[in-house]
């Protein structure tokens, strides 16, 4: 885990040369009337969707949600995709319910992109474009550089359905992420300490919103399949509606800033915090070289992938390939 977090850097200063290549892709396979886009994934890859139904929602002015396999393979739903284009995402490109549920929407006539590290999989033969992330094997149970160069390519993808502002995505702040990602990664004071406070926890909280809030749901996972402390990630204003509740100082918070206009309720929450003596911390490394906040949502996401690797050694657990899990899980 650790040697293939360290790759990140190279992975996305390569997929960011090609990022201008896949965007004139996309629009080339576009519906001429783009009428709304789905997203369709699991485990990590469902979170890297999350974080992309943002920006396409945002970009293109239509709506954006997240697909549902099991109404395929389960219901045998026969969803109109006139019109829609349809991401899949998949590390492997061999998940069959993916493939399965992909296919499905082609014959229902979506225009496919394929997000995947295998640029030959049953999921990228079913697409119109490929944006192969070509992250090189990844042999870790825990996805580390798959998910980063995930989320680069949405960027990218996103950048072909229409114009985002400066402060949610810019090119020039992009050419700076991989160097960023580098600095993360050789910073690991924070990230030892919080372990060493922390571990002990057998039950905590991931928080964010927006953006944020797909961070921390990949770094909830990671935090659970590394060290098997049970991390929930959960948007802030959906820990607000009810569950906060059940926090005590037995249950600490991890805050998630990437910055931008969810910045004040991560403020809010954390005074809300202190107020009730709940243990919390912040997690928005330090870095003024970027200031798109999805270029800091993905230096956030390296930043959890720490913390979860430091929580599983600090517990006696092997990070690399926790007890009961598979690279790849083969659901239908």
């Amino acid at each position: 885990m650790a040697a293939e977090m360290a790759e990140q850097p190279d992975v996305l200063r390569r997929l960011l040369a090609r990022l201008p290549e896949l965007a004139e892709s996309v629009r080339g396979a576009l519906p001429r009337r783009l009428a709304g886009s789905v997203l369709i994934a699991r485990g990590s890859s469902d979170n890297a969707a999350v974080f992309g139904r943002y920006l396409y929602e945002l970009a293109s002015e239509r709506p954006a949600g997240l697909g549902s396999p099991s109404l395929v393979t389960r219901y045998g739903a026969r969803t109109d995709y006139t019109d829609h284009l349809v991401t899949a995402l998949s590390q492997s490109g061999r998940t069959p319910e993916i493939v399965t549920t992909v296919q499905a929407a082609r014959e229902r006539g979506a225009r496919i992109i394929a997000v995947t590290n295998e640029a030959d999989s049953a999921l990228a033969a079913a697409a119109h474009v490929v944006a192969a992330t070509e992250a090189g094997t990844e042999v870790a149970v825990p996805a580390t550089k798959t998910v980063t160069a995930q989320m680069l390519a949405l960027v990218g993808i996103a950048t072909a359905l229409g114009p985002l502002p400066a402060n949610l995505v810019d090119p020039a702040d992009l050419a700076e992420l991989p160097d960023a990602v580098g600095l993360v990664l050789a910073d690991t004071t924070a990230v030892d300490t919080l372990a060493a406070d922390w571990a002990r926890h057998d039950r905590l909280v991931v928080a964010g919103r927006g953006l944020g809030g797909a961070v921390a749901l990949e770094g909830a996972l990671k935090i659970r399949e590394t060290s098997g402390v049970f991390a929930e990630g959960i948007s802030v204003a959906d820990l607000l509606h009810g569950p906060i509740a059940a926090l005590s100082a037995r249950v600490p918070v991890l805050l998630i800033d990437v910055g931008g206009p969810t910045s004040p309720d991560i403020a809010a929450l954390r005074e809300r915090l202190d107020r009730d003596g709940i243990p919390h911390a912040t997690v928005s490394p330090s870095l003024p070289a970027l200031r798109s906040e999805s270029a800091r949502a993905i230096a956030t996401t390296v930043r959890l992938q720490q913390i979860a690797r430091a929580f599983a050694l600090r517990r006696g657990a092997d990070p690399d390939a926790p007890a009961g899990l598979a690279k790849v899980t083969a659901t239908n």
